[in-house]
Protein backbone atom coordinates (compact mmCIF):
# COMPACT_ATOMS: atom_id res chain seq x y z
CA UNK A 1 0.00 0.00 0.00
CA UNK A 2 2.86 2.21 0.79
CA UNK A 3 3.70 2.14 -3.15
CA UNK A 4 -0.09 3.48 -4.24
CA UNK A 5 0.08 6.83 -2.33
CA UNK A 6 2.28 8.59 -3.83
CA UNK A 7 1.15 7.91 -6.95
CA UNK A 8 -2.38 9.04 -5.62
CA UNK A 9 -0.78 11.84 -4.75
CA UNK A 10 0.69 12.91 -7.26
CA UNK A 11 -2.78 12.23 -9.34
CA UNK A 12 -4.25 15.12 -7.18
CA UNK A 13 -1.33 17.23 -8.22
CA UNK A 14 -1.80 20.28 -10.32
CA UNK A 15 1.77 19.14 -12.46
CA UNK A 16 -0.15 15.38 -12.65
CA UNK A 17 -3.21 17.16 -13.66
CA UNK A 18 -1.39 18.85 -16.58
CA UNK A 19 0.05 15.83 -17.73
CA UNK A 20 -3.40 13.78 -18.07
CA UNK A 21 -5.03 16.85 -20.21
CA UNK A 22 -2.38 16.71 -22.54
CA UNK A 23 -2.67 12.78 -22.46
CA UNK A 24 -6.41 13.01 -23.09
CA UNK A 25 -5.96 15.74 -26.08
CA UNK A 26 -3.44 13.52 -27.54
CA UNK A 27 -6.26 10.90 -27.23
CA UNK A 28 -8.79 13.07 -28.67
CA UNK A 29 -6.69 13.81 -31.36
CA UNK A 30 -6.25 10.31 -31.99
CA UNK A 31 -9.74 9.33 -32.96
CA UNK A 32 -10.02 12.20 -34.59
CA UNK A 33 -7.15 10.80 -36.73
CA UNK A 34 -9.01 7.22 -36.99
CA UNK A 35 -12.88 8.83 -37.61
CA UNK A 36 -10.99 10.84 -40.63
CA UNK A 37 -8.92 8.18 -42.44
CA UNK A 38 -12.04 5.35 -41.23
CA UNK A 39 -14.69 7.41 -42.73
CA UNK A 40 -12.65 7.81 -46.18
CA UNK A 41 -12.24 3.70 -46.55
CA UNK A 42 -15.81 3.52 -45.24
CA UNK A 43 -17.44 5.18 -48.32
CA UNK A 44 -14.68 3.88 -50.75
CA UNK A 45 -12.71 6.76 -51.63
CA UNK A 46 -9.28 5.06 -50.05
CA UNK A 47 -8.45 2.01 -50.53
CA UNK A 48 -5.31 -0.30 -50.65
CA UNK A 49 -5.16 -0.21 -54.16
CA UNK A 50 -2.79 2.81 -54.39
CA UNK A 51 0.66 4.05 -55.40
CA UNK A 52 3.53 3.09 -53.19
CA UNK A 53 4.40 6.64 -51.72
CA UNK A 54 1.02 6.36 -50.49
CA UNK A 55 1.28 3.53 -48.32
CA UNK A 56 4.79 5.03 -46.90
CA UNK A 57 3.32 8.19 -46.05
CA UNK A 58 0.24 6.61 -44.27
CA UNK A 59 2.63 4.06 -42.71
CA UNK A 60 5.10 7.13 -41.68
CA UNK A 61 2.02 9.66 -40.66
CA UNK A 62 0.57 6.84 -38.42
CA UNK A 63 3.69 6.08 -36.27
CA UNK A 64 4.35 9.97 -35.87
CA UNK A 65 0.76 9.50 -34.09
CA UNK A 66 1.70 6.71 -32.61
CA UNK A 67 4.72 8.65 -31.45
CA UNK A 68 2.99 11.49 -29.76
CA UNK A 69 0.41 9.56 -28.40
CA UNK A 70 2.87 7.45 -26.36
CA UNK A 71 5.27 10.27 -25.63
CA UNK A 72 2.24 11.93 -23.42
CA UNK A 73 1.44 8.69 -22.01
CA UNK A 74 5.06 8.67 -20.66
CA UNK A 75 4.98 11.60 -19.02
CA UNK A 76 1.59 10.79 -18.11
CA UNK A 77 2.88 7.64 -15.65
CA UNK A 78 5.60 9.82 -15.02
CA UNK A 79 8.50 7.67 -16.84
CA UNK A 80 9.63 11.33 -18.37
CA UNK A 81 13.43 9.92 -18.72
CA UNK A 82 12.16 7.14 -21.38
CA UNK A 83 10.30 10.57 -22.62
CA UNK A 84 13.09 12.19 -23.41
CA UNK A 85 15.26 9.32 -25.03
CA UNK A 86 12.34 8.74 -27.27
CA UNK A 87 12.78 12.73 -28.10
CA UNK A 88 15.95 11.75 -30.40
CA UNK A 89 13.66 9.32 -32.06
CA UNK A 90 10.88 12.66 -32.27
CA UNK A 91 13.13 14.79 -33.86
CA UNK A 92 14.57 12.24 -36.88
CA UNK A 93 10.93 11.38 -37.50
CA UNK A 94 9.94 14.86 -37.63
CA UNK A 95 11.96 15.95 -40.13
CA UNK A 96 10.94 13.01 -42.19
CA UNK A 97 7.26 13.78 -42.28
CA UNK A 98 8.38 17.27 -43.00
CA UNK A 99 10.34 15.55 -46.22
CA UNK A 100 7.60 13.59 -47.28
CA UNK A 101 5.02 16.02 -47.52
CA UNK A 102 6.92 18.18 -49.69
CA UNK A 103 8.20 15.34 -51.92
CA UNK A 104 4.97 13.29 -52.19
CA UNK A 105 2.37 16.07 -51.88
CA UNK A 106 3.88 16.92 -55.73
CA UNK A 107 4.03 12.79 -56.20
CA UNK A 108 0.23 13.65 -55.44
CA UNK A 109 -0.35 16.34 -58.24
CA UNK A 110 2.16 14.83 -61.22
CA UNK A 111 -0.01 11.59 -60.70
CA UNK A 112 -3.20 13.32 -60.70
CA UNK A 113 -4.15 12.29 -57.14
CA UNK A 114 -5.59 15.62 -55.95
CA UNK A 115 -8.95 15.36 -54.51
CA UNK A 116 -11.67 16.68 -56.86
CA UNK A 117 -12.42 18.90 -55.01
CA UNK A 118 -9.30 20.80 -54.63
CA UNK A 119 -7.74 22.37 -57.68
CA UNK A 120 -3.78 21.24 -57.79
CA UNK A 121 -2.48 24.48 -57.48
CA UNK A 122 -4.24 24.93 -54.48
CA UNK A 123 -3.95 21.24 -53.19
CA UNK A 124 -0.23 22.07 -53.47
CA UNK A 125 0.10 24.93 -51.94
CA UNK A 126 -2.17 24.02 -48.68
CA UNK A 127 -0.43 20.79 -48.25
CA UNK A 128 3.02 22.67 -48.41
CA UNK A 129 2.21 25.53 -45.97
CA UNK A 130 0.58 22.66 -43.20
CA UNK A 131 3.54 21.47 -43.44
CA UNK A 132 5.65 24.22 -43.42
CA UNK A 133 3.25 25.46 -39.91
CA UNK A 134 3.93 21.88 -38.63
CA UNK A 135 7.66 22.01 -38.92
CA UNK A 136 7.74 25.09 -37.21
CA UNK A 137 5.87 24.19 -34.09
CA UNK A 138 6.79 21.05 -33.90
CA UNK A 139 11.12 22.21 -34.06
CA UNK A 140 10.16 25.00 -32.13
CA UNK A 141 8.74 22.74 -29.28
CA UNK A 142 12.01 20.40 -29.75
CA UNK A 143 14.16 23.64 -29.63
CA UNK A 144 12.27 24.51 -25.97
CA UNK A 145 12.22 21.23 -24.89
CA UNK A 146 13.78 22.09 -21.58
CA UNK A 147 11.09 24.73 -20.77
CA UNK A 148 8.22 22.58 -20.26
CA UNK A 149 4.99 25.02 -20.21
CA UNK A 150 6.94 25.75 -23.91
CA UNK A 151 7.76 22.15 -25.30
CA UNK A 152 4.53 20.54 -24.45
CA UNK A 153 2.02 23.34 -25.95
CA UNK A 154 3.63 23.47 -29.08
CA UNK A 155 4.16 20.14 -29.84
CA UNK A 156 0.39 19.73 -29.30
CA UNK A 157 0.10 23.04 -31.28
CA UNK A 158 1.78 20.96 -34.09
CA UNK A 159 -0.29 18.17 -34.42
CA UNK A 160 -3.65 19.70 -34.17
CA UNK A 161 -2.15 21.82 -37.28
CA UNK A 162 -1.39 18.23 -38.84
CA UNK A 163 -4.06 16.55 -37.76
CA UNK A 164 -6.49 19.06 -40.96
CA UNK A 165 -6.16 16.03 -43.46
CA UNK A 166 -8.29 13.88 -40.88
CA UNK A 167 -11.08 17.10 -40.91
CA UNK A 168 -10.66 17.65 -44.65
CA UNK A 169 -11.80 13.58 -44.87
CA UNK A 170 -14.69 14.48 -43.09
CA UNK A 171 -15.62 17.95 -43.97
CA UNK A 172 -15.07 18.17 -47.81
CA UNK A 173 -16.92 15.31 -48.80
CA UNK A 174 -20.55 17.29 -47.69
CA UNK A 175 -18.99 20.52 -48.34
CA UNK A 176 -17.53 19.77 -51.78
CA UNK A 177 -15.69 23.01 -52.23
CA UNK A 178 -12.20 23.45 -51.28
CA UNK A 179 -13.71 26.85 -49.41
CA UNK A 180 -15.03 24.61 -46.95
CA UNK A 181 -10.97 24.45 -45.50
CA UNK A 182 -12.33 27.42 -43.12
CA UNK A 183 -14.50 24.97 -41.52
CA UNK A 184 -11.81 22.57 -41.35
CA UNK A 185 -9.48 25.44 -39.55
CA UNK A 186 -13.25 26.49 -36.98
CA UNK A 187 -12.91 22.64 -36.22
CA UNK A 188 -9.35 22.65 -35.31
CA UNK A 189 -9.56 25.92 -33.66
CA UNK A 190 -11.87 24.60 -31.30
CA UNK A 191 -9.01 22.29 -30.22
CA UNK A 192 -7.14 25.61 -29.28
CA UNK A 193 -10.26 26.97 -27.03
CA UNK A 194 -10.29 23.56 -25.25
CA UNK A 195 -6.81 24.41 -24.22
CA UNK A 196 -6.97 27.85 -24.05
CA UNK A 197 -9.64 27.49 -21.45
CA UNK A 198 -7.97 25.26 -19.80
CA UNK A 199 -5.08 27.13 -18.91
CA UNK A 200 -7.46 30.08 -17.82
CA UNK A 201 -8.76 27.71 -15.53
CA UNK A 202 -5.51 26.70 -14.38
CA UNK A 203 -3.18 28.77 -14.70
CA UNK A 204 -5.19 32.03 -14.53
CA UNK A 205 -4.01 33.14 -18.08
CA UNK A 206 -3.40 31.57 -21.80
CA UNK A 207 0.19 30.66 -22.47
CA UNK A 208 1.10 32.20 -25.51
CA UNK A 209 2.56 29.30 -27.22
CA UNK A 210 -1.20 28.67 -28.08
CA UNK A 211 -1.52 31.57 -29.87
CA UNK A 212 1.43 30.57 -31.99
CA UNK A 213 -0.44 27.60 -32.85
CA UNK A 214 -3.54 29.52 -33.24
CA UNK A 215 -1.63 31.84 -35.35
CA UNK A 216 -0.01 29.53 -37.31
CA UNK A 217 -3.39 27.45 -38.29
CA UNK A 218 -5.36 30.49 -39.21
CA UNK A 219 -2.11 31.75 -41.30
CA UNK A 220 -1.29 28.78 -43.52
CA UNK A 221 -5.45 28.61 -44.08
CA UNK A 222 -5.37 32.56 -45.57
CA UNK A 223 -2.00 31.95 -47.11
CA UNK A 224 -3.20 29.02 -49.41
CA UNK A 225 -5.69 30.99 -50.90
CA UNK A 226 -3.36 34.28 -50.94
CA UNK A 227 -0.61 32.39 -53.31
CA UNK A 228 -2.84 29.48 -54.76
CA UNK A 229 -4.29 31.71 -58.12
CA UNK A 230 -0.24 33.09 -58.54
CA UNK A 231 1.37 32.62 -61.78
CA UNK A 232 4.38 30.69 -60.44
CA UNK A 233 2.22 28.64 -58.13
CA UNK A 234 -0.50 27.82 -60.96
CA UNK A 235 2.50 27.00 -63.47
CA UNK A 236 4.38 25.17 -61.54
CA UNK A 237 1.07 22.72 -60.50
CA UNK A 238 0.36 22.74 -64.56
CA UNK A 239 4.37 21.30 -64.87
CA UNK A 240 4.07 18.96 -62.29
CA UNK A 241 0.50 17.34 -63.63
CA UNK A 242 2.26 17.25 -66.63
Amino acid sequence: MASIAPANIAQSSPLQRERAFFFYMALALLVNIIAGFGFFFGIGASSFDAPWWVHLHALSMAAWVLLFVTQNALVFRGDVALHRKLGVVTVAWSAWIVALGIVFTAADVSANRVPPFFEPNFFLVMDWLNVAAFAGLVWAGIRLRAKSDWHKRLMLGAMINLTAPAWGRLVLPIVWDQRGVWLIALALLCYFGVAMLYDRRTRGAVHPAYWWGAGALVAWHALSFALAPLGPVVALAAKLAG
